[in-house]
């Protein structure tokens, strides 16, 4: 029951500290559906949900506002453009790309930490709440196989519409948690049914 509770208490969170880093790049589109980042354990933009990880998120957003292709591989190399945007918005990153993943690895500076202190802590409190919802939950019902092996299904994301027309990836279990709704439409995004998909 808590985890039905919890994540909308997180998603507010989410969506604070993304308006938060709104105020300092007013560029940065609205983040459409900040449920869609709970659970996934693993992707090539960080290892876990924290205000660094949504900060590397934000890159992708404003490059995507400017029409910049920051990644290739299937967006899991981060390039250059990636890195230029990355500094802007405060991450430091390593000397050498990482051969498969570029430079994905972005930290957050001294400066952004002062700057997004009153958020991180904020998030910090919200993601652990989430963090202690959800052991408890776990610890009293079957979850599934993909909730034992990492909540994110093995990280497999898959494209889900709403009727505007904008999209979003999402891991199907997290979408089927609870409904992720369009900031510009107000209707729940949706896996739509694939032609010729197999039955089995």
């Amino acid at each position: 029951m808590s985890t039905t509770q919890t994540p909308p208490v997180l998603a507010a969170e989410l969506a604070q500290a993304w308006a938060d880093i709104q105020r300092h790049h007013p560029e940065l589109p609205d983040l459409a559906a900040p449920e869609s980042l709970i659970g996934e354990s693993s992707s090539a933009c960080g290892h876990e949900l924290s205000f660094e990880r949504l900060l590397h998120e934000a890159v992708h957003g404003i490059a995507a506002a400017r029409g910049v292709r920051d990644t290739s591989r299937a967006g899991r190399y981060h390039n250059r453009r990636f890195l230029a945007i990355a500094e802007e918005l405060g991450l430091d990153h390593p000397e050498e790309p990482h051969p498969s993943s570029g430079f994905s690895l972005v930290t957050l500076n001294p400066e952004a930490k002062r700057r997004y202190r009153p958020t991180i802590e904020r998030l910090q409190r919200a993601l652990k709440a989430h963090s202690a919802a959800t052991a408890a939950d776990t610890a009293r019902s079957f979850r599934g196989p993909a909730a034992r092996h990492g909540s994110s299904g093995g990280g497999v994301r898959v494209k889900a519409v709403c009727d505007c027309g904008r999209n979003v990836r999402v891991v199907p279990s997290v979408l089927a948690q609870a409904p992720i709704v369009c900031g510009g439409c107000g209707k729940p995004f949706r896996i739509p049914e694939v032609v010729g998909a197999a039955a089995s």
